[in-house]
């Protein structure tokens, strides 16, 4: 992907430029690792200390700074006497070879669930016994760790969506290590949707769940602050070689886990961390551990911070294509977890609020959805299932009739921020849907609206 940027001397910096690369890599500096807005002087002066020179994004830059970057470009003046060049640079990354039907057609998801809600508590056990491990400095358990991620993936493959419940739902006694954990079902149903060997997909799942372990080496005043100064930046990116370096310890550890864990903060511009890494440089898995980091700290924020709606953190995501994230991978995951992944609260046309229970995999923006709230925004007594896709057949041959009109045919018209309507319970949804029948069902929203 090419990126328009100006080359541009320190001392020339105005405020709401956006420096997006640096004549130096960004791990030798304080600097934020995706680029940053110059907000004031101060900001300035520090990049004085650290550059000659910066890479300024033509297109990002706000106020009357980005309108005479923008000016000058679109007249091919040139501004080379004024410390600015124009450039534009293509990463080089070859395409990641992808097969979409590797594997069988998934099951039903409540064919899966018992079985995956079991390896899901057997993963979050395991990650405790880990942490508490690591900071007491004794040996990682990593031959039990593998081979609960090799039942993960066997899971998975089977039904994707049974383990998509598990890591879409925030459930209110959820440890910190969690996000590894939700990561990592991200990062195995990314990897089957590509089409990665078994094989891979454990070394993919096992890296994603141990790459914050090096975190605990960290100073809680510095993981638990929310704005980092530059000194505090620093220190924090320490976790990754501190994650490599307990892991290598152990001569059981994959080296390809190691890799992975190695390359999961660098970025396809070379911005990241710990070395700098840009395009074919950064390990396939490794950009796939990023990608799906990225996801889940999006959906999922640490602390009190809301989490937002998955389709906003696509958005956030397909905004980084060809920056931090390889444009092709960042596409695919996005078509692998659907734009409205299973859990996720959804407003169809007809009004009615419901939850995204199960994919429709050649259809991904007609899943099932159980309805709970009417088109006044009602507790329904008797939650419904909605299967968006068979609707559809149905509406079509209505249309082809003339019996409908298209415009009648209901959708899906917007996903919801979590917690906008407190009624909807995903987490009863989920267990629900997943391990009680549709009579149980019916009797537990009954007693819900009561």
């Amino acid at each position: 992907m090419a990126i328009e940027q100006v080359k541009i001397s320190v001392g020339d910096l105005q405020r709401g430029m956006f420096v997006s690369r640096l004549d130096r890599p960004w791990t030798r500096t304080p600097f934020a690792l995706q680029g940053f807005y110059v907000r004031d002087l101060e900001e300035i002066r520090q990049l004085q200390k650290y550059c000659r020179y910066v890479y300024v994004d033509v297109h990002k830059t706000v106020g009357s700074a980005g309108a005479t970057l923008r000016r000058l470009i679109g007249s091919g003046a040139s501004a080379k006497g004024q410390g600015r060049t124009v450039s534009r640079v293509t990463i080089p990354c070859r395409p990641v070879t992808v097969t979409h039907k590797a594997y069988p057609p998934p099951q039903p998801a409540q064919r899966e669930a018992g079985n995956a809600r079991k390896l899901h508590g057997q993963i979050l056990r395991g990650m405790g016994e880990v942490m508490g491990l690591v900071a007491s400095n004794r040996p990682l358990p990593v031959q039990p760790m593998n081979r609960v991620v090799e039942d993960l993936v066997e899971s998975v493959l089977r039904s994707p969506d049974a383990f998509a419940w598990l890591a879409r739902v925030r459930d209110r006694d959820e440890h910190t290590y969690s996000h590894s954990v939700r990561a990592s079902i991200w990062a195995v149903l990314f990897g089957r949707h590509i089409g990665l060997a078994r094989h891979e997909l454990v070394q993919l799942g096992v890296a994603t769940l141990l790459k914050d372990v090096g975190k605990l080496a960290i100073p809680a005043e510095v993981l638990q602050v929310k704005q980092r100064d530059p000194r505090a930046e620093l220190e924090y990116r320490k976790f990754v070689q501190h994650s490599v370096q307990m892991l290598s310890a152990d001569a059981q550890v994959d080296p390809q886990v190691i890799n992975i864990v190695r390359g999961h903060r660098e970025r396809h511009d070379g911005g990241g961390y710990p070395d700098g890494l840009r395009g074919d440089k950064i390990p396939v898995l490794a950009r796939m551990c990023g990608i799906v980091t990225f996801y889940d700290e999006a959906t999922n924020p640490r602390g009190a911070s809301q989490p937002i709606a998955p389709s906003r953190a696509v958005a956030d995501l397909y905004d980084l294509r060809g920056i931090a994230y390889q444009e092709q991978l960042v596409v695919e995951f996005i078509q692998a977890i659907g734009l409205y992944p299973t859990g996720t609260q959804v407003e169809l046309s007809s009004g009615e609020v419901g939850v995204v229970v199960e994919q429709t995999y050649d259809r991904r923006l007609r899943p099932k959805v159980m309805i709970v709230l009417d088109a006044h925004k009602r507790q329904l007594s008797k939650p419904r299932l909605f299967d968006l896709a068979a609707a559809e057949d149905r509406a079509e041959k209505l249309i082809q009739s003339g019996k409908m009109r298209p415009e009648e045919k209901v959708s899906i018209v917007r996903d919801i921020e979590p917690g906008a309507y407190p009624e909807v319970n995903t987490t009863a949804v989920r267990d629900n849907y997943l391990f009680k029948s549709g009579g149980q069902l019916s009797r537990f929203f009954s007693r819900l609206a009561r």
